[in-house]
C-alpha cells in the first residue's frame, strides 16, 4: 500500500499527523519546546515519518498540501506552517513588489514579482534540504525540524524588501538617512517577528531565531560561524561564504525567463552533485559556475529618475514612518508611484513630473560610460556630477550640479575583487572524504582574470545639455585616468 492510500484508510495517522481525515486539511503540529532542546526519541520518530511524507508530497504530489504552478518549478507544494505566513497581509504585500524593479520598463515581461520568486526559494530550499537528508541524513542528523526551518528561511528571506528592487535600499534611503544602516536582511527579520506575534502563529522560539539567522547569514548581521549548529544549513538560502545558494539559483533562471533571454544555467545539476564535507557545501568539480549581469543604461535613466521622485516625495508621503515600522511598512510597495503620479498635491508636482516624463518615454539621456582601470579600483571613490562639472572646458554653456546625474554601478561575482571559487569547495568523487578549491589555472577559459567591473555613467537631465556633459565627462576621464577608459 503507498502513503496516499495508507493515510486514506488509517484515520489514527491522520490524527497524529494533525490531519483531519474528512477534508484531509493539514494543520501544524508545533511544538513548545525550550530553545537548545531537541525532539524525544518518540518525536525524533515522528518527524522521521513526517519527513518521508514531506519527501513524497515533493515528489509525487500528495493532496494533502496545497499547491501552486510556477512557470519555473512546475507544482509547489506549500506546507501548512508555511501557508500560515504565506496568508497574511505581510507576506502578500511582495505581490506588489516586482522582482527586477523598473526593467519592466525596457523588458515588456519582467513583471514577475517577489511573491513568485519567495515560494520559488521555499521550493528550492525544500529540495536542497531533502536531498542532503536523503544522501547524508545520518551521517548530518537532519531532522524534521531543520527541514521546516530552512524552508521557512526560503520563503521568508525577502518579506522585508523595499520597493523597486534594490534601489530603494542603496540609492533612494541614502540620499535621505544619512549613516543609516537600514538593510532589507535586518527589516526581513523585524517582520518575521511581527507576523509572529501579529497573527499568532504557533512555532517554537527556536526555529523563529534559526530562520532570521539564515536570513541574515550573507548580510553584515549574520552571527560568527562558531556559534552556529549544523553551519552547512546556513549556506542553502542565503550563503555567506561563497554566494551561491538558492536564492541565486531561483532569480537567475526566473529573470532570464522573464525578460525572454537565453539561460543554460542548470541549477538542478549543482543541486544533484552537492555534497556536506567539513560542515560545508560543496560541489562535484566538473559542475560548473558562470557570471550573470544585472544592468541595462536605459532601466537605469529610469531608476535615476525614481529615487529623484522619491526623494522629492519623501517629506510630504512621510516614508520615514514606514521603514522603521514592521506593523506599517507592509502597506509600502510598488504602488507608491501610481500615489505620487494620481496625487493632486502642489507638494508632489516635481515629483509628479518626473513620473509622467518616465511613461511619455522622456528619459534622462544617456551621455557617457566608463569602466574604471583595474589599477584605479583600490582607492576608487565614486564619480559625482560635481566631478563631471568641474571638468568642463570654457564653453556657451555653463553646468550646473543639478543637470548631471552620475550612476556608479558595480558588477562583480558575488565576492568583490575576490575570485568566487576560492570559497567554494569542490570534491572528486563520492568515494573521496577531500575537499578542494578549484585554482585559477584550472578556470581561466571559464572565468575571467579578474572579478569585478565598477562602470561610471552619466546621464543629463536635459536633451539639449548631452553633447556638453558627454564631452566633460571625458574631459574628467582623461584628467583622472590619463587616458579615455574602454567604453563598456
Amino acid at each position: 500500500m503507498n502513503l496516499t492510500s495508507y493515510l486514506c484508510h488509517c484515520p489514527a495517522t491522520f490524527s497524529k499527523l494533525g490531519l483531519c481525515p474528512r477534508n484531509r486539511d493539514l494543520k501544524p503540529r508545533i511544538l513548545s519546546r525550550k530553545p537548545g532542546v531537541r525532539e524525544t526519541k518518540a518525536e525524533e520518530s515522528m518527524g522521521e515519518f513526517c519527513n518521508e511524507e514531506l519527501n513524497f508530497a515533493s515528489s509525487q504530489g500528495v493532496r494533502f498540501f496545497k499547491h501552486v504552478h510556477d512557470n519555473v518549478h512546475g507544482n509547489i507544494y506549500l506546507d501548512p506552517l508555511v501557508l500560515k505566513f504565506i496568508d497574511t497581509e505581510q507576506f502578500q504585500r511582495l505581490r506588489d513588489l516586482k522582482q527586477l524593479g523598473l526593467a519592466h520598463m525596457v523588458y515588456p515581461g519582467a513583471v514577475h514579482s517577489r511573491f513568485e520568486h519567495s515560494l520559488g526559494v521555499y521550493w528550492l530550499a525544500g529540495e536542497a534540504v531533502h536531498k542532503l537528508k536523503t544522501h547524508q541524513g545520518l551521517e548530518l542528523g537532519i531532522d524534521r525540524f531543520d527541514v521546516q526551518t530552512v524552508k521557512l528561511a526560503g520563503i521568508l528571506h525577502d518579506i522585508g524588501h523595499g520597493p523597486f528592487s534594490h534601489l530603494f535600499e542603496h540609492e533612494f534611503l541614502p540620499k535621505v538617512l544619512n549613516g543609516s544602516q537600514w538593510s532589507h536582511e535586518q527589516m526581513s527579520v523585524d517582520m518575521v517577528d511581527h507576523i509572529v506575534e501579529e497573527h499568532h502563529i504557533e512555532i517554537e522560539t527556536e526555529m523563529v531565531k534559526r530562520v532570521k539567522e539564515m536570513i541574515l547569514a550573507s548580510s553584515k548581521f549574520a552571527m560568527d560561524k562558531s556559534a552556529r549548529e549544523k553551519f552547512f544549513l546556513y549556506d542553502i538560502v542565503a550563503n555567506g561564504r561563497n554566494g551561491i545558494d538558492v536564492d541565486k539559483f531561483d532569480y537567475i533562471v526566473r529573470d532570464s525567463r522573464a525578460c525572454g533571454l537565453g539561460c543554460n544555467f542548470q541549477f538542478q545539476r549543482l543541486m544533484e552533485t552537492m555534497r556536506v564535507m567539513g560542515d560545508e557545501i560543496c560541489y562535484r568539480n566538473k559542475d560548473y559556475l558562470f557570471r550573470t549581469v544585472y544592468t541595462h543604461a536605459k532601466v537605469k535613466a529610469i531608476d535615476l529618475m525614481v529615487v529623484d521622485a522619491l526623494v522629492g516625495a519623501y517629506d510630504y508621503l512621510e516614508i520615514s514612518s514606514y521603514i522603521h515600522d514592521p506593523s506599517k511598512y507592509w502597506k509600502l510597495d510598488d504602488t507608491i508611484i501610481k500615489t505620487i503620479q494620481t496625487s493632486p498635491a502642489q507638494e508632489l508636482k516635481e515629483s509628479r513630473d518626473l513620473i509622467q516624463r518616465i511613461f511619455r518615454r522622456d528619459l534622462y539621456k544617456f551621455c557617457d560610460e566608463c569602466i574604471v582601470p583595474k589599477d584605479k579600483l583600490e582607492n576608487f571613490k565614486h564619480v559625482t556630477a560635481q566631478d563631471i562639472i568641474c571638468s568642463q572646458k570654457s564653453g556657451g554653456v555653463t553646468l550646473r550640479e543639478e543637470d548631471v546625474v552620475v550612476s556608479n554601478v558595480k558588477i562583480d561575482l558575488t565576492r568583490g575583487r575576490n575570485n568566487p571559487l576560492e570559497s567554494i569547495m569542490f570534491f572528486e568523487d563520492y568515494q573521496s572524504e577531500e575537499k578542494f578549491p578549484i585554482p585559477d589555472s584550472r578556470v581561466s577559459h571559464l572565468l575571467p582574470t579578474y572579478y569585478q567591473d565598477m562602470i561610471v555613467r552619466v546621464y543629463s537631465k536635459k536633451p539639449e545639455l548631452v553633447k556638453v556633459i558627454s564631452e566633460a565627462s571625458k574631459n574628467f576621464q582623461l584628467r583622472t585616468y590619463g587616458m579615455k577608459a574602454q567604453v563598456h
